[in-house]
């Protein structure tokens, strides 16, 4: 049984997926890492970061260029898995 899904995005696209997660040195390699296993070219330059008011969280923008919905999932599925990472939107 499959189910063909109408996706609201049109295809390919630069998006913008944020993700908060713990004060880290390694928090914005950590995200190039995961995202780059499924989006090679993205790059420090495609991140944006935001810390929180007292300093404990991280917040990021990451804007990717994806082909497909099966990608972008894969994109999401990384990074929400991620130790670092505690929510993706």
């Amino acid at each position: 049984m499959s189910q063909d899904k109408q996706s609201l995005i049109e295809f390919p696209t630069d998006f913008r997926i944020k993700a908060m997660g713990v004060q880290h040195p390694d928090f914005v390699s950590e995200i190039i890492r995961a995202v780059q296993a499924y989006a090679p070219d993205v790059s420090e330059k495609d991140v944006q970061l935001r810390p929180s008011s007292a300093g404990n969280y991280m917040g990021a923008t990451v804007t990717v260029h994806v082909e497909n919905q099966e990608q972008l999932d894969n994109i999401y599925r990384a990074l929400t898995s991620h130790h670092l990472i505690k929510v993706v939107f």
